[in-house]
């Protein structure tokens, strides 16, 4: 049986290698279903012009999905529920 500080050491384990881009068996990650852009956008303090840029995306697939026309899917989606967690993680990633 294991003990606490086991179980915490192996998720710490656990976290560094995620946070490194090993495979971590069992790993599940959650992204929401639905991703306010415009807050994420507004948060970033970016137009909409610049933050399409920063994340790769036309401008007018920006504007889709703030107006709730289109809705992002797959990576984009995972890359918008980060941008709302942290509004700088493209430039600290990528400087």
């Amino acid at each position: 049986m294991s003990t606490a500080a086991d179980r915490i050491l192996r998720g710490l384990e656990e976290a560094l290698a995620h946070a490194k881009g090993d495979s971590v068996p069992d790993l599940v990650v959650h992204v929401p279903e639905t991703v306010d852009v415009a807050e994420v956008r507004r948060r970033t303090g970016l137009s909409q012009t610049a933050f399409s840029r920063r994340i790769g995306v036309s401008p007018a697939t920006l504007r889709n999905w703030e107006q709730g026309r289109r809705a992002p899917e797959g990576p984009a989606r995972v890359l918008l529920a980060m941008l709302n967690r942290n509004p700088h993680i493209v430039e600290e990633t990528l400087a």
